[in-house]
């Protein structure tokens, strides 16, 4: 039965055999809802190394440092620092030469994701630890060489002319603690990785209510918010209003990840609620809002298919503007009232509060600039790379896109870039050895996307205005999780994704709330 934006029915469900008591049971059921719903928001609320600090951030005087880690001596490798354990600063780590750098890199997460396969571990797809990669194993010097370090925290500042940056622990998963204790770390080269947050327009209610899929911990915390509302919904005393809303599943943002994570959750829905949630599995539904048209950066064609597959799978589509976000409900700009049990923001990144408060050359849409060999001008021994970063405007390039394929591509010509410049003596701070390297050139390898039950989007064009090969359908999804198997960081995380798969074909999704 469809959901629409109208009034519901506020007929009361009775549970047969229970006279007594059904009132009290739903208060209790409600109660046990708003308790979750807080312990959730505040495990959601916690920052990760995607996005930015909430705080101000401190200025150099305001710093009082406890401890650090000094300057190289004579005699020992030059030091390269990195922030971040996204995709590019992964790449670069992978690809640095240990041998003849130490390699730091400080991040408040110690794995990689792999986000692709991100949407799928919200509805027990994969689990988590298919997607995750411990950066130790991606850089081994880190936690073998004498000089190399993984620091579990955030930079809140740089000092440029010192060559240092300073950094808070990261506290229990909480940048904040009752007694701050910040550190330094020296650098002879620095590369800034931080990545990007989600985006939220200024909307009233984003943060406080919505879940983000940027994570591992986003993803766990939709998985257990799903499966709450699915066993929530069932308690005899609910009604059919509060059923509704409770199973009632928004995405807002219509990008591959909204559209990938749409295509999941029908997909759960039609094989697994169906089967194992008989009681309710006429009242779980799915609705995409996007303000103009899902994946504009596909073929027009492509554009069409997914519309037509998503529709035929049970996902409202609607094209609205959302203006405010409330607990339980989001009011689109038409002054529509849209309940909601679980609501998820999908609405593209931007520059986090950390790159904002840096001091630094700034490209067009706010993230820190940098020049054609990925250099922060007018910064010695400073480099920028992923979504954090985008060409200054004297380059004359435009800014590339926040992909994984860029953020990757970027990492591994830094990695050769600065192995070349360590091995021909320019490694140290304020080296006077000048070795230009060829400018970074990114190419456009295409653009995938899974719609769920077996389909996919499979787009080779190397730019929305030229033309190309594209598919849809069943072979596109072959060749989307061939591609993304093969891409997966470790043999390790290819056999638990291999596994995952396997195992969810043959015998469905787990829907264990652990």
């Amino acid at each position: 039965m469809a959901f629409g934006l109208s009034a519901m029915s506020m007929s009361i469900y009775r549970a047969p055999n229970i006279k007594l008591g059904a009132s009290k049971s739903y208060q209790r059921c409600r109660l046990l809802h708003n308790k979750q719903l807080a312990e959730e928001q505040s495990q959601g609320d916690r920052l990760d190394d995607s996005s930015g600090h909430k705080e101000e951030t401190p200025s150099l005087t305001d710093i009082k440092i406890e401890s650090g880690l000094p300057a190289t001596k004579p005699g020992e490798k030059p030091r390269i620092v990195v922030l971040g354990t996204g995709w590019a600063a992964s790449r670069l780590m992978k690809d640095l030469n240990s041998k003849i750098c130490d390699v730091v890199c400080i991040s408040p997460r110690n794995h990689m994701v792999f986000t692709p396969l991100l949407a799928s571990t919200c509805v027990g797809t994969l689990e988590f630890r298919s997607v995750a990669e411990p950066i130790a194993r991606i850089q081994t010097a880190l936690s073998k060489s004498p000089n190399s370090y993984f620091f579990l925290g955030r930079c809140i500042n740089i000092d440029p002319k010192k060559h240092e940056v300073y950094c808070e622990p990261e506290m229990n998963g909480s940048p904040t603690s009752a007694n701050k204790k910040f550190f330094s770390v020296s650098y002879d080269k620095l590369v800034i990785a931080s990545g990007a947050e989600a985006v939220t327009f200024g909307i009233n209610g984003v943060h406080e209510n919505a879940i983000f899929l940027r994570e591992v911990s986003d993803a766990q915390n939709i998985r257990k918010k799903l499966l709450l509302n699915l066993m929530l919904s069932d308690i005899p005393g609910t009604s059919e209003e509060e059923r509704r809303r409770l199973l009632h599943c928004v995405v807002v943002g219509g990008g591959p990840t909204g559209v990938e994570f749409s295509g999941e959750l029908s997909d759960f829905i039609r094989r697994d609620v169906h089967q194992r949630y008989a009681h309710v599995q006429n009242y779980i539904h799915v609705t995409l809002i996007e303000a103009k048209e899902i994946l504009s950066s596909f073929d027009v064609g492509l554009r069409v298919y997914a519309i037509k597959h998503l529709t035929k799978a049970g996902v409202k589509l609607v094209k609205g503007i959302v203006t405010e976000v409330n607990p339980g409900y989001i009011i689109l700009s038409d002054g529509s009232r849209v309940p909601y049990g679980l609501l998820v923001w999908s609405t593209g990144v931007g520059p986090s509060g950390f790159v904002k408060s840096l001091p630094l050359p700034k490209s067009l849409d706010g993230r820190i600039g940098v020049d054609e060999n990925l250099k922060v001008p007018g910064f010695e021994d400073m480099y920028a790379i992923g979504d954090c970063a985008g060409f200054v405007e004297s380059v004359g390039k435009p800014v590339l896109p926040a992909l994984a394929q860029v953020a990757e591509r970027q990492g591994k010509y830094l990695a050769r870039e600065l192995n070349r410049i360590v091995k021909a003596g320019g490694g140290y701070a304020g080296s006077t050895v000048s070795v230009e390297g060829p400018p970074f050139v990114y190419t456009h390898l295409g653009s995938m996307a899974s719609v769920g039950r077996y389909k996919a989007l499979v787009d080779l064009r190397q730019s929305k205005e030229s033309k190309g090969f594209s598919w849809a359908g069943f072979l596109s999804w072959l060749i989307w999780r061939s591609a993304y198997l093969t891409r997966v960081v470790s043999w390790r995380n290819r056999f638990y994704v291999a596994v995952n798969w396997a195992t969810t074909f043959v015998f469905g999704r787990d829907i264990s709330r652990i």
